[in-house]
């Protein structure tokens, strides 16, 4: 499968490492000083032609917060086909939690590209015929 990339600035080429897992790590298009508590939209300087039935999902790096005091804002971005326009340049909504400085080319997130969600139907039921493990997450602690 081939994807179309187009760059937006003068940043170092997408790399992908086969052997270092699925994702993709994008960079900073652009030098930024943040304020504790300000937002911004980071330009990542791509944009991407993605095949129909796909989309991407974007994440900050495990090392984003550590290295560059910075939470993704909404968490996650979910970047579907269609964004996929000559202007269409992917970006990264970021709020400061501390003072930091981030440098053009400084890989700050990650992505990855995966299939649609199928199409189905939800069915309200009484019960779910499977054992309760009850509790938050996998430790069944609350």
């Amino acid at each position: 499968m081939e994807i179309k990339v187009k760059y937006f600035a003068d940043i170092q080429p997408i790399e992908i490492f086969e052997d270092k897992g699925d994702w993709i790590d994008l960079r900073c298009a652009e030098d930024v000083e943040l304020k504790q508590g300000e937002f911004r939209l980071l330009h990542l300087g791509v944009g991407f032609k993605l095949p129909k039935g796909y989309e991407a999902i974007i994440a900050p790096r495990s090392s984003t917060y550590k290295n560059f005091g910075i939470i993704q804002a909404n968490s996650i971005g979910v970047v579907d086909e269609s964004y996929c326009g000559d202007n269409d340049e992917w970006r990264m909504p970021v709020v400061a939690l501390r003072d930091t400085a981030i440098h053009k080319n400084d890989r700050i997130c990650q992505f990855r590209i995966i299939k649609h969600q199928p199409k189905f139907k939800i069915v309200n039921v009484e019960h779910l015929d499977a054992i309760s493990r009850g509790g938050i997450g996998s430790t069944g602690k609350q």
